[in-house]
């Protein structure tokens, strides 16, 4: 719901990453775009292979920890933005990224938007 918006406030020539939780089962109709011209501004990213990924899929599933979700987080954005220096914005598409954030932002410097964004957006427009 929030890439058509947030497309639209970064300049023609940047990128936003979307990152999730495996960007091999991330599907590009998600994306809730059509313009092939948008399309090529999105780059995806996930943290397959580290703690997160194997504790939450492991059966039953298991904790992780804030600090174990923001290095992961950490460095797939890291990984993503070397391969995309374009990159001026980031969507966390997975509900289990929002503990990563702040420390996302202060390493990065760039906006990071996620479901607490979407939410905080609803309540305002009500409230």
């Amino acid at each position: 719901m929030l890439l058509p918006v947030l497309l639209r406030q970064i300049p023609p020539s940047a990128k936003i990453g979307v990152m999730t939780f495996d960007a091999r089962a991330f599907r590009d109709d998600w994306l809730g775009i059509t313009d092939p011209a948008s399309r090529h501004r999105v780059v995806i990213g996930g943290v397959e292979g580290g703690a997160l990924f194997h504790n939450e899929s492991s059966c039953p599933p298991q904790s992780t920890s804030v600090a174990d979700i923001e290095e992961d987080v950490l460095t797939s954005v890291a990984r993503l933005r070397a391969s995309n220096p374009e990159i001026a914005a980031l969507l966390f598409s997975c509900t289990l990224f929002p503990p990563a954030a702040a420390a996302v932002r202060r390493s990065t410097g760039l906006p990071v938007h996620d479901i607490v964004t979407l939410c905080q957006a609803t309540l305002r427009s009500v409230s």
